[in-house]
C-alpha cells in the first residue's frame, strides 16, 4: 500500500492522464468542461478505493467493509474504465467516469507492488516487491511518466474503440 500522500500524487497524474485521453479521444467539450470533469474525477479516483470503505454515514466513520476487498477488486474498476471508454463523445457522463476509473487502476497499480495485494480477479495477488509506504517516489515518478506518455501521445492507435468492442 502506498502511502495517502502517494495515492494523493499518483491520483493527480490520473486526471491528467483521463483529460489527456478525453481530449486526444476528441470526446471534450468547446470548453473543455469533459476534460476538467475528467481531470477532477481522476484526482478524487486516485483515493477512491481507500474511502470508499469508510462508513461515512456513522458517527465513528468506521470501515463498513474490510480493506482491500470490493473496493480494490480489479475487474469493477476495469469494466467501469472500458464502459466509460467506449462511452466517451457518447454520454456526457462518460467523461468524469472515465477519470474517477482511472484514477481507481492507478491506486490499484500503486497498492499492488504491496505484500498485501490487491484482488484482481478472484484472490489477491501481490508483486512482492517492497512493504507499505516505501519507494513512493518509484510509484509517484510511475505514474507521472504514464502522466507524460499520455498527454503527448494520447492513446495507442491499436486501443481504437473499434478494437475495443471486438475484445468485449
Amino acid at each position: 500500500m502506498a502511502s495517502g500522500t502517494a495515492h494523493h500524487a499518483t491520483g493527480w497524474a490520473a486526471g491528467v492522464i483521463a483529460a489527456a485521453i478525453v481530449t486526444h479521444h476528441g470526446a471534450d467539450s468547446p470548453w473543455h468542461l469533459y476534460a476538467a470533469l475528467a481531470f477532477a474525477a481522476g484526482v478524487a479516483g486516485g483515493s477512491a478505493p481507500d474511502w470508499l470503505e469508510v462508513a461515512w454515514w456513522r458517527k465513528k466513520r468506521r470501515l463498513w467493509i474490510t480493506h482491500r476487498t470490493l473496493t480494490h477488486w480489479g475487474i469493477g474498476w476495469t469494466a467501469v474504465l472500458v464502459w466509460s471508454y467506449l462511452k466517451l463523445g457518447h454520454m456526457p457522463l462518460a467523461a468524469p467516469a472515465f477519470g474517477f476509473a482511472c484514477g481507481g487502476m492507478i491506486h490499484l497499480f500503486a497498492d499492488w507492488p504491496n505484500p498485501l495485494g490487491v484482488p484482481w480477479i478472484f484472490q489477491r495477488h501481490s508483486l512482492n516487491w517492497w512493504r507499505s509506504g516505501r519507494c513512493d517516489l518509484i510509484v509517484v515518478a510511475a505514474s507521472w511518466a504514464a502522466a507524460w506518455f499520455f498527454a503527448v501521445h494520447g492513446v495507442p492507435h491499436d486501443w481504437s474503440i473499434g478494437s475495443l468492442r471486438r475484445i468485449v
